[in-house]
């Protein structure tokens, strides 16, 4: 009975230890305790107004909800800048009419990740992603909040893994 106790008592400490090292959103442990969000430009050569503004607010938000990080305009632990460098519609696939049956909309975003305390993680990364849609849909209004909604978590959680999972 008293290995029963031993043995439960080592496992509530392995397990209680284990939790300041790993959570469950897979980050180790943050040498950081602020992070900013620097204002992403949009400098592809086709412009949709806005999405700078929510490709910076969802990675904001994405840090904010996943980490016990603060969030914060200036001098941050962690910053992340860069810009939207494309915006791009393709046709994917065509009917016998040669019409778009199907189009892409592909969206990248080039990322500047610092973090003041480890310059080893500093990197610049391009990160991209796509969503499909009919071609008889126009891409405005709830379809295009759609589109960007999968494409911004794609690519939002692309650069969380790359600047604080490490994946």
């Amino acid at each position: 009975m008293k290995y029963l106790y031993n043995l439960l008592a080592i496992a509530l400490f392995l397990t209680f230890n284990s939790c300041s090292v790993y959570n469950f959103t897979g980050t180790g442990k943050i040498d950081a305790k602020t992070f900013q969000v620097n204002y992403f430009q949009n400098t592809a050569a086709l412009i949709e107004p806005g999405i700078e503004r929510t490709f910076t607010q969802a990675l904001q938000n994405l840090i904010q909800n996943q980490t016990n990080l603060n969030l914060t305009n200036s001098g941050g632990d962690l910053v992340y800048e860069g810009e939207i460098v494309d915006y791009r519609i393709s046709p994917i696939t065509a009917t016998a009419d040669q019409r778009a049956a199907q189009n892409r909309l592909t969206i990248s975003v080039n990322v500047r990740f610092t973090n003041k305390n480890k310059e080893a993680d500093d990197f610049e990364k391009r990160f991209s992603f796509f969503y499909d849609y009919s071609g008889s849909q126009q891409l405005i209004g709830s379809s295009l909040t759609t589109a960007l909604d999968v494409i911004f978590e794609r690519i939002t959680q692309d650069v969380f893994n790359a600047s604080l999972a490490k994946w």
